[in-house]
């Protein structure tokens, strides 16, 4: 409940500022829009001024159309909330294997079994919960501590990979959004060629430049997320080769421990 309520925090602190961002840029351009015509006539003889990357972004997605650049957008702060959590989470859940594993070593050889469950309890992290397991049942045969790690090793996986897959959802539907979006902006041109009966540049490019417009968004919004996802799956896979390392030499360290 708590890692919910962080993605929704993060997620709203993230539609808040985006909300104002784009709230101003509409109040730039409507100033603009609201020109006097001697005005007008001065820009006019003026040169153009180069817009700057984040003034013409929010230009372009403006024009994009509020219908599905919003709902792009929505993936983006989606998967941007989603993906600073398991960020944060994986790593509060990397601890360093070799001091621990000596620490519970040293534990055993001075205090025996419980010296080394109270080294795990004052350790963060799946691989101390995972020696902890081990330890809990190394009291048995050696093979009931074996097939506990094994066992809470995977329940630990699940909870490195939990809510990955909605970033892998938000991916391809961003991209997918855009198309459709161009899909029905270009139907909408070609309604307006067969409403006018005939064929103007001038009444179906402002519609085509729009509907490319969401193609353009919704493959930016899937580099952007597509990127944090790789960096959070490798980190879940250097977590899990450790958690494996780790449990086969504490396996080693019991199977000393009892003869």
């Amino acid at each position: 409940m708590k890692r919910l309520f962080s993605i929704l925090a993060i997620a709203c602190i993230m539609a808040f500022g985006t909300a104002n961002a784009t709230a101003n840029a509409a109040m730039t351009t409507a100033t603009t829009v609201v020109l006097t015509q001697e005005d007008s006539n001065e820009a006019a003889d003026a040169p153009a001024e180069e817009l700057g990357f984040h003034q013409e972004l929010k230009k372009r997605f403006i024009e994009g159309g509020p219908g599905f650049m919003g709902i792009v957008l929505l993936c983006l702060i989606l998967g941007l909330a989603i993906a600073i959590e398991r960020i944060i989470f994986l790593n509060l859940s990397t601890t360093n294997s070799k001091k621990l594993t000596q620490d519970v070593e040293d534990a055993l050889q001075s205090g025996g079994i419980e010296a080394a469950k109270e080294v795990c309890r004052n350790t963060k992290g799946p691989v101390a919960s995972i020696f902890y397991q081990g330890l809990d049942r190394a009291d048995g045969d050696l093979e009931a501590a074996e097939k506990a790690v094994v066992a809470y090793g995977g329940v630990q996986m699940g909870q490195l990979e939990k809510n990955v897959s909605w970033i892998s959802l938000f991916i391809a539907l961003a991209p997918m959004l855009g198309f459709m979006g161009t899909v029905i902006g270009m139907i909408q041109a070609f309604d307006k060629i067969e409403a006018a009966g005939d064929m103007q540049p001038s009444l179906v490019a402002g519609g085509i430049k729009v509907a490319l417009l969401t193609t353009v968004f919704g493959l930016i919004v899937a580099i952007i997320l597509q990127i944090f996802y790789n960096y959070i799956i490798a980190k879940i896979d250097s977590i899990v080769n450790d958690m494996e390392d780790s449990s086969i030499t504490l396996i080693d360290m019991l199977s000393k421990y009892k003869k």
